[in-house]
């Protein structure tokens, strides 16, 4: 289960279940573009490689130490599973794709103002178990989950890859991806577990405050 410890709210070496949304539940994809632009933030922090902007200038490499291993983009807000290897890279993965996206938005909308919530949810997974239900909450958020375009399913299934996601430390809990696509599938048995997480969520179980202040620019 998700820790209650605010005393273990950065700790190495451990996954955590993120959770961010628009202020007053508003869109923050409006279009494929802007579903691109927010997943290339991954690729930019996330990338064997280091990245560089226009002039050059190198982006933080977070490779190596912190892990995407899930996520679901949806249009008024987002889930991602996470692996921090080394404390704090957390916390500036986050700070980072946040205040980029929330300037790339503003700018192509014409809009001014925080984007995000002031506050994301960060939940600290030490349970195997919920671990590997976290995924399959993430994966079923959308309606049509089967045919999502923004989230991790696809590369669960093989049908897509990406060098910034990191599936296989969910996968090598399985048998193999039909056996995973099986598990995601088993809805109705698993409601109780799925409705417990969705309750987590409610209670606003561990969250970083005041990370975003003045990310409208």
């Amino acid at each position: 289960m998700p820790s209650r410890n605010v005393l273990k709210i950065d700790v190495p070496q451990s996954y955590y279940h993120i959770y961010a949304r628009g202020i007053s539940k508003s869109k923050i994809f409006l279009d494929a573009d802007d579903y691109a632009a927010f997943l290339n933030l991954f690729r930019r922090y996330l990338s064997h490689e280091q990245q560089h902007d226009r002039l050059g200038v190198p982006y933080p490499h977070l490779f190596s130490k912190v892990e995407l291993l899930c996520f679901c983009l949806m249009s008024n807000h987002f889930h991602l599973l996470i692996y921090q290897e080394e404390s704090g890279a957390m916390q500036q993965l986050m700070r980072g794709i946040m205040t980029s996206y929330s300037r790339y938005f503003n700018k192509k909308y014409d809009r001014s103002g925080p984007l995000f919530e002031t506050r994301y949810k960060a939940s600290l997974i030490h349970n195997q178990k919920y671990l590997e239900h976290i995924t399959r909450y993430i994966h079923l958020n959308p309606k049509e989950w089967r045919n999502c375009k923004y989230s991790s399913l696809p590369f669960y299934l093989g049908l897509q890859e990406a060098e910034w996601l990191v599936p296989d430390k969910i996968l090598c809990l399985f048998k193999d991806r039909s056996e995973y696509l099986a598990f995601v599938e088993d809805y109705e048995d698993n409601k109780r577990m799925l409705d417990l997480m969705k309750q987590e969520l409610a209670d606003d179980t561990i969250t970083y405050n005041n990370f975003f202040r003045g990310t409208s620019s």
